[in-house]
């Protein structure tokens, strides 16, 4: 969930910075208020976008995935209810959003107060408020509030200018950055964004506005200065951090259509994006627990015949020899292969050089557990043994107790050449249940070694250690 929480915020963050030093001087409002109004839908959607042809998954052939171990404590005075405990960070979290939605709901209620406390004067698109004693002017959806001072001026220009948000609907687009916050208040990019919508529907209902009388709504925003309610999705008709802003692009020219192509950056910068989201290869040694003998990509089935290949080099004339040995670094060098960047190295004669990774499915022979020497099955009395040994070493964390955290914690490893255990990985939920899955796989004892060719190999193993609170 993090993972994806940055992802979104790191795109939101490139789409910014490619429209205030791109878009944000044209005068092609709306396209702009469109940029905007995409790309922050883009940013939740394309972390959740997989292109399998841009995956890098652990290929399950060479590594021997073991059943999952379930190990638990039984909690009763300090863990009222595992299945439902939260961490401090989710429930930080979930306070912080119902922290911003009563602010929500506060400001409609403000709006409807508003409303329902001043006169009305209704017309067939759009309805006016009159609001006592004050300087306010301001748009909500089809209502537009208007303060009593204001009318004893002319107001006609305010008005109109209104109309434009009322009829484009400009009051949708702020509610929906305000209920983007109440789920991700957190997330400072959601306020620019609304910042740089707010602004654009400014400068789309001046332009519309000014094509009327450019120089007399010069003149009342210049002259003008009203207070405004501060409520941060509504239109406001003079907001002086803005009036400076508006007239500035008042006084821009029409930018050329020739700058339109600048939105063409969009198709890269989304490209980009997509192949970022779906390859797998952060920390892509750490991607083992979704190894599964059951299924096997088309690299797998590769990887086997490359490996069958090999087994019988010796064989081969010296022209397939280069060939495959070719083959083979090539197929080492893509990152296919899991563990190490030399799971499988050989000389050009086709020797095994000692000390290699060799995946479990073509190891001549597997590492044996001790006591299964002489075990029919060596593989399911290795599987025995493990569990033995893991429920046997196990300790619920103490911390991860109290605070009512459990969660599986996937662990690769590797037995070596001389059948110690090596090359330790672990991912999980929680940094304490790793230290623990870490601690019990240390403690193992030393093994048998894999043997391949006549010489001892490494073996990778991952193991899932499910925790649980019962």
């Amino acid at each position: 969930m993090i993972h994806y929480i940055i992802q979104v915020i790191a795109f939101q963050l490139l789409f910014i910075v490619v429209y205030d030093f791109f878009l944000k001087k044209e005068t092609f409002f709306n396209w702009n208020r469109v940029y905007l109004l995409m790309t922050s839908v883009l940013s939740f959607v394309i972390p959740l976008i997989k292109l399998e042809q841009f995956k890098e998954v652990i290929p399950q052939t060479y590594v021997i995935a073991l059943p999952e171990i379930i190990v638990g404590a039984n909690v009763q005075d300090n863990v009222a209810d595992p299945g439902f405990k939260l961490t401090a960070l989710q429930l930080l979290f979930i306070i912080g959003s119902i922290i911003s939605l009563l602010i929500f709901i506060y400001k409609l209620y403000r709006i409807y107060s508003l409303k329902s406390n001043n006169n009305k004067v209704r017309y067939s698109d759009y309805t006016t408020v009159i609001i006592k004693d004050s300087t306010s002017a301001f748009s909500f959806f089809k209502n537009i509030f208007l303060g009593d001072r204001v009318l004893e001026k002319e107001h006609q220009h305010i008005i109109d200018h209104e109309l434009v948000h009322v009829k484009q609907n400009h009051s949708l687009d702020l509610v929906f950055f305000e209920l983007l916050k109440v789920v991700m208040w957190f997330n400072p990019l959601i306020y620019i964004y609304q910042n740089r919508i707010s602004e654009l529907h400014e400068f789309i209902a001046d332009a519309k506005i000014i094509k009327k009388n450019k120089q007399k709504h010069y003149q009342h925003l210049l002259s003008e200065v009203f207070k405004t309610e501060n409520i941060s999705f509504i239109n406001q008709f003079f907001n002086s951090s803005l009036i400076k802003k508006r007239i500035i692009m008042l006084q821009k020219s029409k930018s050329k259509n020739i700058w339109q192509l600048k939105y063409l950056l969009l198709i890269p910068l989304v490209l980009t994006m997509l192949v970022y989201s779906s390859c797998e290869n952060e920390s892509q040694e750490l991607r083992f627990e979704e190894a599964s003998q059951e299924q096997e990509s088309e690299e797998n089935l590769q990887a086997i015949q490359l490996a069958k290949e090999l087994q019988s080099i010796k064989d081969l004339t010296p022209r397939e020899k280069e060939e495959l040995y070719a083959k083979m670094l090539k197929f080492i060098e893509s990152g296919k292969i899991v563990g190490t960047k030399t799971e499988i190295t050989t000389n050009k004669n086709g020797d095994f050089i000692e000390g290699v990774d060799i995946p479990f499915a073509v190891v001549d022979k597997v590492p044996v557990f001790p006591g299964c020497e002489d075990a029919a099955d060596p593989r399911a009395c290795f599987n025995q043994k493990m569990q033995e040994h893991i429920r046997e070493n196990f300790q619920y964390p103490e911390e991860a107790m109290q605070k009512g955290i459990q969660g599986r914690v996937a662990v690769l490893f590797t037995i070596d050449e001389n059948g110690n255990i090596t090359k330790i990985k672990k991912r999980g939920t929680d940094k304490s249940l790793e230290a623990e899955a870490v601690r019990i796989i240390e403690k193992l004892p030393k093994m048998e070694p894999g043997e391949h060719k006549g010489q001892g190999v490494r073996v990778p193993f991952s193991i899932p250690i499910n925790f649980r609170l019962q």
